[in-house]
């Protein structure tokens, strides 16, 4: 009864592990016969797994989705990513699954091996979180899956959205994907008034269902939707626009510029181009000094001026007694 036992978790395993095994492959791994898997099979439908099967030399055994969740086998680094991701979900900045992601994390803790509480212990105890990082609202759940759903489902979307001055308009869109940074939530969609795409804040958002009709999907904006996102939010959202040439690597540049704040495209081995955004050209100015390396105005050619004003201002201040 227990090799019958292990041999019934050994092969969800399996199951779990991949999207389809044949017969034969099962059976070589299991050291038992194909008459044997077959019995398996059903003794894990019984469980409540559900089980699928197809015949032919093509055919083999898939793991479907069940009405009910059934038990998960994790191995230890799946066990231990798992936590770590509930852990960080429990302080993240997703509104509503807080207390969820604490209890699956308790369940989770109380049952695995001490060897494995030990790895997740030591990280919780040792790490200690920059919650005040998170500078922006909290996003429901609810909100988000909603959002995905109609993305997928390709369902149009009627929401009223507030935007950055606190003024709240109407919108009717078919909505395409959802973007994330460390901080916020993005709705990228088609806008149907204004007849283009759009990125909406998804913590300004409030649905006011029911959701459609359905929609043909559209061509995106671009293949990048991360960095579309990141240009519009860092650069078109904003009155003052710039392009510089940073006399640093990229990466360098990177460690200090998130995607929030401006776009990067690499010049060479050694510089980058940085396009960014903001509410006057004297702010961008002071903005990329502030970044600590030499760089070259591109466009616009008055931001040249702002930066002399800049110098002349910083040369006075320097003189005075």
């Amino acid at each position: 009864m227990l090799e019958t036992s292990a041999r019934l978790l050994r092969l969800l395993s399996l199951l779990q592990a991949h999207r389809e095994w044949s017969g034969g492959d099962l059976a070589e791994r299991l050291g038992v016969s194909p008459r044997t898997v077959r019995r398996d099979v059903d003794r894990l439908r019984e469980l409540g797994y559900p089980v699928h099967s197809s015949s032919g030399t093509a055919g083999g055994y898939q793991l479907g989705a069940g009405a009910e969740l059934p038990p998960l086998l994790l191995d230890d680094e799946e066990a231990v990513a798992v936590a770590v991701g509930l852990r960080a979900s429990a302080h993240g900045g997703i509104e509503g699954i807080q207390e969820s992601s604490a209890h699956a994390l308790a369940k989770l803790e109380q049952v695995l091996p001490n060897r494995l509480r030990r790895r997740v212990s030591a990280l919780t105890e040792y790490t200690v979180p920059m919650l005040r990082e998170h500078t922006g609202p909290a996003v429901e759940g609810g909100l988000l899956a909603e959002l995905a759903h109609a993305c997928r489902d390709h369902e149009q979307l009627r929401f009223a959205y507030r935007t950055h001055d606190g003024t709240s308009t109407r919108r009717r869109v078919e909505p395409h994907r959802l973007v994330t940074t460390h901080h916020r939530w993005y709705l990228v969609g088609w806008d149907l008034e204004r007849a283009d795409w759009r990125t909406y804040r998804a913590d300004r958002i409030a649905l006011t269902p029911p959701h459609g009709p359905r929609f043909t999907p559209r061509t995106p904006p671009a293949e990048d939707l991360a960095a579309w996102v990141s240009e519009g939010v860092s650069t078109r959202a904003y009155p003052a626009r710039a392009t510089v040439l940073l006399h640093a690597p990229m990466e360098r540049a990177a460690e200090r510029i998130s995607l929030s704040t401006g776009t990067l495209e690499p010049a060479d081995g050694e510089r980058c181009l940085l396009r960014l955004g903001g509410h006057s050209k004297e702010q961008l100015v002071a903005y990329v000094l502030m970044l600590g390396f030499d760089f070259e105005v591109r466009e616009p050619e008055d931001l040249r001026a702002a930066a002399a004003a800049l110098r002349d201002r910083l040369a006075r201040t320097l003189s005075a007694p």
